[in-house]
């Protein structure tokens, strides 16, 4: 990329002239016609403003899919390529779940396909009273199918009865086979148009379904394969197989003794994966758990009831509705916790009200029996009550409801709203934790717990009463802010804090920078891992302390984006694994304890330049080594011109660092976002496994992912 200046504008003269020619009068219209011109100059105007019935428009069939992809599938991107196959997956789990099913296959195929197949029932064949079999029906129209009421299904995951026919909508070709009555049968739709192939390879619209072989009549089944419409996607989206290993990996928890074979042909000749779990929830959480463990696993099952009012022959009736609570969780002795929710056999990522009576039951039991009347609580007064935070410290849980037809928050059912069932997740929760807290379970495991909850409570209340003598201490010195910030003159939205590595770049960049509203905060040391650390440990951290300091808007639930000093905070670190992890530290450090300067995308990555060049007088910059490869070969040099490769942001003399780095007219700059964040949260985990002071861990997790490693070799 080739930085020029701008050449400046000239100023314009302005400048007046009296003209000297007397212009004619204009002739002076009839009043009538006066009266016309008026008239059809309002009437262009209904004209062009005009709303009426013709302006109404009715979008048919599966066109308001296609129009609006996102309000059924939540967007265009890669999330949304993969709720297509979780539409189709979780209609073959719902025939597991429902007892008709027990294996279901899944296949990413090398033209970018995906087919599902199960065991169940079979989609029904037969003719619905328009003429058309239901099959048809299923996949050309929204709201319909086997999952109202309590008939085909009495609890599902697919409720709106749009999710087939929504993978058909955004699918440029689409097949279902069904197993049913001793027949395999086909129907296939091409651009959403059912209809079946010709031996000629012609397509041939119409409802007739395809018989396609003759089978046992006690085979039933369903396969689905479709093709994703690329043209509604963005070119980025991918089907990731590690996004669809994780999904049917779970659903396998969800659905004791359920079998998923998983392939992906378009690795070449890789073997399918198989999965399956005996028991239930309980296995999962002892998968989702890190680390020592503090708890055994604390199971809770309860079969209870609620009523609620549905519509029934157009009118509202108060119905019972039988719902079963399944919960499982345990403590582990690190400090993040991990709660993971469903409804029926779809993961509910934003929780609900199934989540919010889990979480306060655990806050009752937590205050009112576990760390009720504790001695190292006393002293604190009013702070001797434990919050969410605390009692959730290391806390690894899932959590499911099963009932018939549950009122979820939007068609991509991220969050369960039916309001009766907080009150029965909380009874039954408390009851559970209650019974174990009082002597159900071991009686070592409860005093750890009671000891890990205690001193959660403890740090918290350090922490915050450090950070408040701070900030009392703050505001008796001249600035109250750290010694090595170089802070700017005018402070509030427009202005940023540059976040620098190390002493070398600070001084290019405080030189470089515009004073007014730019501040520099040198790091001279490690930034704490946020996401391992308790607050206090945060607070202690000289780095981090400083940070947030500066920053000024306070930390964890006390954040407040309105009392922040600036309204950009810029990262500038080195393009090298060094500078890599000190970017996942800062994010993690925000992500954890500023979480709102992400959620309002307040922060930002600086991304400078690898090489540069001098050109005609130019300086070129490259920001890869593609870009430097093709920028070589656009400006014609030779192969003797050599690259210069700035190994850090040091290296840069003034003038480059503010060209390339600070210069808002010329700089590279990337928002960072919240799933930026979380990548960096894992990130650092990673860095502190392979370049940490654990041996031990390191050796396992290069046993444990080497397959080119043969353990009986190494001298263990």
């Amino acid at each position: 990329m080739v930085k020029k200046a701008a050449p400046k504008k000239a100023a314009a003269k302005k400048t007046t002239a009296k003209s000297t020619t007397a212009k004619p009068a204009a002739a002076k219209k009839p009043a009538a016609a006066k009266k016309a011109a008026a008239k059809k100059s309002v009437t262009k105007k209904v004209a062009k403003n005009a709303y009426s019935a013709d302006q109404i428009q009715i979008l048919e069939g599966l066109d308001a899919v296609r129009k609006r992809p996102g309000m059924y599938i939540g967007g265009t991107g890669t999330e949304g390529l993969h709720h297509l196959a979780w539409e189709i997956i979780d209609n073959c789990v719902d025939e597991a779940a429902a007892g008709f099913a027990s294996h279901i296959e899944v296949i990413l195929h090398k033209d970018g396909s995906i087919e599902v197949s199960d065991d169940g029932r079979g989609i029904p064949t037969d003719k619905m009273p328009d003429g058309r079999t239901a099959l048809e029906v299923v996949y050309t129209e929204l709201h319909a199918g086997g999952k109202f009421g309590s008939g085909a299904y009495s609890a599902s995951g697919g409720l709106h009865g749009v999710g087939a026919s929504v993978v058909n909508a955004l699918s440029s070709k689409l097949v279902a086979e069904v197993d049913r009555n001793g027949v395999t049968s086909r129907l296939v739709f091409n651009e959403r148009l059912p209809g079946n192939y010709l031996k000629s390879g012609a397509f041939k619209p119409g409802s007739k379904l395809a018989q396609v072989k003759k089978i046992p009549k006690n085979r039933t089944g369903t396969r689905v394969r479709y093709w994703p419409d690329l043209q509604i996607f963005d070119d980025e989206a991918t089907i990731e197989y590690a996004q669809v290993r994780e999904h049917v990996a779970r659903v396998c928890f969800l659905v004791p003794g359920l079998h998923v074979k998983l392939h992906d042909r378009r690795r070449g000749g890789s073997e399918p994966e198989e999965f399956v779990a005996a028991g239930g929830l309980a296995d999962y959480v002892d998968v989702l758990s890190v680390g020592e463990n503090v708890t055994d696993i604390i199971t809770i099952h309860v079969d209870s009831n609620f009523e609620e009012r549905v519509p029934v022959d157009g009118k509202m009736q108060v119905v019972q509705r039988p719902c079963t609570i399944d919960i499982a969780m345990r403590w582990v002795k690190g400090y993040d916790s991990n709660i993971v929710s469903f409804v029926n056999t779809i993961p509910t990522r934003e929780g609900g009200t199934h989540v919010a009576g889990f979480e306060q039951a655990l806050n009752w039991t937590t205050n009112n029996i576990l760390l009720h009347e504790n001695k190292k609580l006393k002293k604190l007064k009013d702070n001797s009550r434990a919050t969410s935070s605390d009692a959730q410290e290391g806390l690894i849980a899932a959590v499911k409801v099963t009932f018939a037809e549950p009122q979820f928050k939007g068609q991509t059912k991220q969050e369960l709203g039916t309001p009766p069932i907080r009150n029965l997740v909380y009874e039954a929760a408390k009851t559970g934790l209650s019974d174990w807290m009082q002597g159900g379970g071991r009686k070592t495991h409860i005093n750890a717990l009671r000891d890990k909850m205690a001193q959660a409570v403890l740090n918290r209340v350090a922490a915050k009463q450090q950070l408040e003598n701070r900030r009392k201490l703050s505001s008796l010195t001249s600035t109250g802010m750290p010694d090595k910030l170089a802070d700017c003159r005018r402070h509030g939205p427009d202005s940023e804090l540059l976040i620098v590595e190390g002493n070398s770049a600070a001084g290019p960049a405080k030189n470089g920078r515009d004073s007014d509203f730019m501040a520099v905060l040198p790091l001279r040391g490690k930034v704490v891992n946020a996401g391992k650390a308790t607050l206090k440990q945060v607070v202690d951290n000289a780095e981090a302390s400083a940070l947030i300091t500066a920053i000024g808007g306070g930390s964890g639930d006390d954040f407040d984006v309105s009392s922040c000093r600036y309204g950009r905070i810029i990262i500038l670190c080195d393009a090298d694994v060094d500078g890599s992890h000190i970017r996942c530290l800062l994010l993690t450090l925000i992500f954890k304890h500023m979480r709102p300067l992400l959620e309002e995308g307040m922060v930002y990555a600086a991304q400078p330049p690898l090489f540069s060049v001098k050109h005609k007088g130019e300086m070129v910059y490259a920001y890869s080594d593609e870009e430097r490869d093709q920028l070589h070969a656009d400006l014609g040099l030779s192969a003797e011109k050599r690259w210069q490769r700035f190994k850090g942001l040091g290296e840069m003399n003034v003038d480059e660092l503010a060209d390339t780095t600070l210069n808002p007219e010329t700089r590279v700059l990337k928002r960072m976002s919240m799933s930026d964040a979380a990548e960096a949260v894992q990130a650092t985990e990673m860095f502190r496994v392979l370049m940490g002071n654990d041996v031990a861990d390191r050796k396992d997790y290069i046993v444990s992912n080497s397959k080119l490693l043969d353990p009986d070799v190494l001298d263990v």
